[in-house]
């Protein structure tokens, strides 16, 4: 039987390391009553190790960015929209590529079923999706898996993508600002977006409107006009303003509309 202090020091290597599930999962992994993990938490939070969100915690220092897990459930309605209409935008026989997160897992959730397409990917969740899609070609840049946002990069995903084109790109972020580009909390995540965009004919990054002008982190890449920010109809009129002006082409999307179409 698994004692609280091997308990506790397990619960704090997967906010480390993937994030935290759920208490009720947490619950269920560890065959314990939910106000034992309730305790774990409180503990960890007392240690500072871990912060205290809604239904969890988060690891405090190691990780300031939130898990793949989290963010699928943030502005999910926003993410949803934007998805389809990016699926919408790719045509049969198009080689394209879709870097890893939430809002580009969605879009590859929304390709499943599509025919005569070739798609590469660093993301784990876009793999996922489309392994059982017998009209889709999946290809893998392989790499370091960054478990927090389940994406490969580094060296060997950068020398994969020296021998491919693709003709649409599409990238997701953490945060997206016209003085400085896209940001991540990692710089090898911000590198591989950089030679993705190289290498697309057409690049479009997905980024929900809360997103806009936001600095979260400190690794940044600058992208090559042009290219094309979609967003959702909430955005701040004055952000989407600036990317215009900027010469960055902006693509809002009605989520009422996207939800009523999927309904």
């Amino acid at each position: 039987m698994t004692t609280a202090k091997a308990r506790r020091e397990e619960i704090y290597h997967l906010a480390v390391t993937t994030g935290l599930a759920s208490v009720e999962e947490l619950s269920r992994h560890f065959r314990v009553t939910a106000s034992t993990i309730r305790r774990d938490l409180a503990q960890l939070n007392e240690q500072g190790k871990l912060a205290r969100t809604y239904g969890g915690a988060v690891a405090l220092g190691a990780h300031p960015e939130p898990s793949l897990r989290q963010r699928t459930g943030e502005a999910f309605e926003q993410k949803q929209a934007i998805a389809a209409w990016a699926a919408s935008e790719v045509k049969e026989g198009e080689n394209i590529l879709l870097d890893g997160g939430s809002t580009v897992g969605a879009m590859a959730h929304a390709l499943r079923g599509r025919e005569n397409l070739s798609v590469t990917t660093p993301g784990i969740n876009t793999l996922q999706e489309l392994a059982d899609s017998p009209g889709i070609q999946v290809d893998c840049l392989g790499g370091r898996l960054r478990g927090v946002s389940q994406t490969f990069v580094g060296p060997l995903a950068e020398a994969a993508l020296e021998r491919m084109s693709f003709d649409r790109v599409f990238l997701g972020a953490d945060a997206v600002t016209v003085e400085d580009g896209l940001c991540e909390a990692d710089q090898a995540q911000t590198r591989l977006k950089e030679l993705m965009a190289r290498r697309g004919n057409t690049v479009y990054v997905l980024a929900d409107s809360t997103k806009l002008g936001k600095r979260p982190f400190h690794a940044w890449v600058q992208l090559p006009a042009p290219w094309i920010l979609v967003t959702d109809d909430q955005a701040d009129p004055g952000q989407v303003e600036l990317f215009r002006n900027a010469g960055v082409t902006v693509q809002l999307v009605d989520v009422s509309s996207a939800q009523a179409a999927a309904s």
